[in-house]
This record gives C-alpha cells, structure tokens and sequence, in this order.
C-alpha cells in the first residue's frame, strides 16, 4: 500500500524550527509498504523554519497575527494531488499540527493548550475518504 506520511516523522527536518523528529513506529512501516513523504507546510509555499502557527478556527496564524491560511490551504490541496495521483488510501501524520493533525491540535492560544479539532490537511484528506492516522495511533501496527 501507498502511505502518504509526514515527512517529518521520517526525519525530515522540516517542522516549523527546522528539525524532524524520526518516529521508529512510523519507520517500521517500511518493511511492509510504500511512504510517500510530504509536507504540506513547505508545499503550501512556507520556509524551514518559520515561525509557529496554530489554527483559529478556519483560520491559521503565527503567534505574531499573520495569517497564513492560503499557504496552509494551498499546501493541503498539494498534499491531496499527491494522494490521489500515487494512489495513497491511508495518512500517516503529525499530531497536534495546525496541518496535520487529527482530533486534538493547539487551541490558537500559543500556551500549549488544545482543543477539539483537525489540522487543515487532515481535515481535506480525511473528507476525499483517505484514512489519517497519527504517529500516537495504536492501529499503526495493524497497517
């Protein structure tokens, strides 16, 4: 199977201050399928590194107030191509990202909280019907 997956998780350094944080679980899946690395951040046009960013309902911004929505956007729309043009049926994404996270990101506050939600490109992935999953998920051992 064809996995679209953070890239970042493979240690990529390209978070937002420009490091990669290498997930064994995540690199596990290699023995059994095809990762197909992507982030959406740089897709979307943004720089490593670059300032934080968390999503304000529809909206992302850095703590300094720039909205970076439409790179955000572009970059998730980017992502998607990427999915349905390698066939990709499963995600496997960064947690609490303003772009890649599922279920629970940073609330917009800058503090460390969060709050209910997905991150811009889990959200556009998960709505064309490709299953996202997080690097925290037990069911990555059952891919």
């Amino acid at each position: 199977m064809n996995i679209l997956v953070s890239a970042c998780l493979l240690g990529v350094c390209c978070r937002y201050n420009g490091t990669g944080e290498a997930n064994a679980r995540v690199l596990e899946l290699r023995k059994r399928h095809h990762l197909i690395p992507v982030c959406p951040e740089i897709y979307g046009g943004l720089a490593t590194p670059r300032p934080p960013a968390e999503r304000v309902e529809e909206r992302v911004l850095t703590e300094d107030g720039t909205d970076v929505t439409a790179q955000y956007r572009k970059g998730a729309e980017e992502a998607l191509r990427l999915a349905e043009t390698l066939g990709c049926t499963a995600a496997v994404l960064k947690a609490r990202s303003p772009s890649c996270g599922k279920g629970r990101i940073h609330d917009g506050t800058f503090s460390g909280g969060m709050t209910n939600g997905d991150g811009m490109t889990a959200q556009l992935l998960s709505a064309h019907g490709i299953r996202v999953y997080l690097e925290t998920d037990e069911a990555l051992d059952e891919l």
